[in-house]
């Protein structure tokens, strides 16, 4: 007897499409004017086709095995992300930020009330809970405008005027992050630029320079300058002082930022594709229409921690003093020591330092880069704020840092840990609309955020975005001002780690001040047996005269590794 193949079940799908076809086909005979008919022969016909295209192609199996009905294994893969959001993620599951955390963003974005009833439903017997303790006595203040001056403080007797900071600038502490024009769309800027001026606050340039719609508004800007020198470049990439200066002695420009990493991608650079460097992205960058622009992954006008110091103040003296400094995340602590051992050498102090944390975003960053490197900010925060404590130079450098910074708690956190003010990129995305759908490397940006699609940016309306802006970086700010008063203080400045109380465990609380590392003034300039294990192992290690360590342990690149804890 001959042997009989089963017809496959995988192969139904596609056998229905065609039985479908065949039974159309049919009825089309008998009633040529019934439309019905003629429909259903034209979807089947796209359906047997599909089939056969899908037995036929080579790329992908499961549809050579499941001819037609593969496809919803494809397209629910596409809507997985909204499916998990919208459906299954609880309100405190972050990937990155919760919805919680997006919710209270667009409540006070809209002007809102950002009340809760019925208690937190946050798992206070967790460990990692923390919360700020109270005072007996809360303070009263007048308004939440909160305010630090960046810049102009005392400089040492024998520093160049021309290289001192004359013109300090009197900053939020709570601002926007850096953020170039081409990774978001020009109505995003000028929302953004235009709720910062509304609201009295900076706006951060990031590395992709001064853009037209910058300017539009006049809000303030950190002008920030990255290792594509962009607005400040000659044709082969280097640094322009002509071209910087006639940027930076603009009124607009409030402080002038170099960008050493960000915590997104630290240690790399970036291209942007020839096909996306618009007229308007070259005016701005400075660089060829067409041509792919390149971000090096390090800078050619220093190459050593005393040169970057002499850059740091070439800049303020070209800027006509305005208050200069850098931006960075954390890598080998020796680096970060040498810029301070350059300090040191040359007395040449930068005006601030932003810390970047790596749990910072980004438009589009490796995987690896954005999950395994670069510190945290905490880390990174305390090392940079402990350091400068123990060198006796923390009063002439103020401390910005960014990442992840959404609610007034996770400011305050911050300002405790040694932060002056904090930085916010994707809560003031949020602000504008952004719904976290991550398609910012795609160009699809549903909201107009993220793209440079001239249709889909019109869905952003520049007035009622530049208003929600305004309004959440006020409430924020609004928030703050309870905390401080709550904690009995005058000014977010005055909060500490003895603040802040940590749960350890079911049964164990402490102060964030017993579990972080704190350096005594001046510690760092005498013997470092008593200090923490990161100075006793890297601080030898690091030179004002270069970024490599000075020396090798006998196992390679030294034994302990750095956590920030007592």
């Amino acid at each position: 007897m001959p042997t009989i193949i089963p017809f496959p079940a995988r192969y139904s799908a596609f056998a229905l499409c065609v039985l479908g076809l065949v039974a159309c086909l049919a009825l089309v005979l008998v009633s040529p004017h019934l439309w019905l008919a003629w429909i259903g022969v034209a979807a089947f016909a796209v359906l047997t086709g599909t089939g056969v295209h899908d037995l036929r192609q080579a790329r992908h199996a499961i549809l050579r095995n499941y001819p037609v009905i593969g496809h919803l294994r494809f397209l629910l893969e596409f809507i997985r992300p909204e499916i998990r959001q919208y459906f299954i993620e609880s309100d405190a599951e972050a990937a990155p930020f919760s919805r919680a955390q997006r919710s209270l963003v667009y409540q006070r974005a809209k002007g809102e009330p950002d009340n809760r009833p019925f208690g937190t439903q946050l798992n206070v017997s967790a460990a990692g809970y923390e919360w700020i303790n109270h005072s007996m006595q809360p303070t009263k203040l007048a308004n939440h405008d909160f305010r630090i001056v960046i810049g102009g403080t005392p400089q040492p007797a024998d520093a160049n005027p021309a290289q001192v900071c004359t013109q300090p600038y009197s900053a939020s502490v709570f601002n926007i992050s850096a953020m170039s024009f081409g990774a978001l769309s020009a109505n995003a800027i000028l929302a953004l630029n235009q709720g910062a001026q509304m609201g009295g606050f900076a706006h951060d340039t990031g590395e992709g320079s001064i853009s037209q719609h910058h300017r539009v508004h006049g809000g303030d800007l950190i002008w920030e300058i990255g290792s594509g020198y962009f607005g400040c470049r000659n044709d082969d990439g280097t640094f322009n002082a002509e071209r910087f200066t006639a940027n930076a002695r603009d009124p607009q420009v409030k402080m002038i930022e170099i960008k050493l990493s960000q915590g997104a991608k630290p240690g790399h650079g970036g291209v942007l594709p020839a096909a996306k460097v618009t007229p308007e992205i070259a005016a701005a960058r400075g660089v060829p229409v067409g041509v792919d622009c390149v971000s090096p992954s390090s800078h050619s006008a220093f190459s050593t921690p005393t040169e970057m110091m002499h850059f740091v103040a070439r800049l303020r003296e070209l800027s006509g003093g305005k208050p200069t400094g850098f931006k960075f995340c954390l890598g080998h602590p020796w680096e970060w020591f040498g810029i301070v051992k350059a300090m040191q050498a040359t007395g040449i102090t930068p005006d601030f330092i932003v810390v970047d944390g790596a749990e910072g975003g980004t438009g589009a960053a490796p995987v690896e880069f954005s999950d395994h490197v670069g510190a945290p900010l905490q880390e990174g925060l305390l090392l940079v704020h402990n350091t400068l404590i123990g060198v006796n130079l923390r009063h002439r450098i103020k401390i910005g840092c960014a990442a992840k910074v959404i609610t007034a708690f996770d400011v305050a956190r911050m300002m405790a840990l040694g932060a002056d003010w904090c930085n916010a990129a994707r809560g003031f995305m949020m602000a504008l609309g952004c719904i976290q759908a991550q398609s910012c490397h795609t160009g699809h940006c549903p909201t107009g955020v993220t793209t440079q699609d001239p249709v889909r940016q019109q869905a952003l309306v520049v007035p009622t975005k530049a208003d929600r802006v305004r309004n959440f970086h006020r409430s924020t700010l609004h928030a703050l001002q309870e905390l401080v008063q709550a904690a009995g203080l005058d000014h977010p400045q005055q909060i500490t780690a003895h603040h802040i109380v940590r749960r350890i465990s079911d049964t164990e609380v402490r102060l964030l001040s017993n579990l972080v590392m704190q350096v005594q003034p001046g510690a760092l300039l005498g013997p470092l047996d008593n200090q923490h294990t990161v100075f006793r192992t890297y601080w030898p290690l690091a030179s004002a005269q270069s970024f490599q360590p000075v020396t090798q342990g006998p196992h390679g690149l030294l034994a302990p590794g750095f956590a920030m804890a007592a």
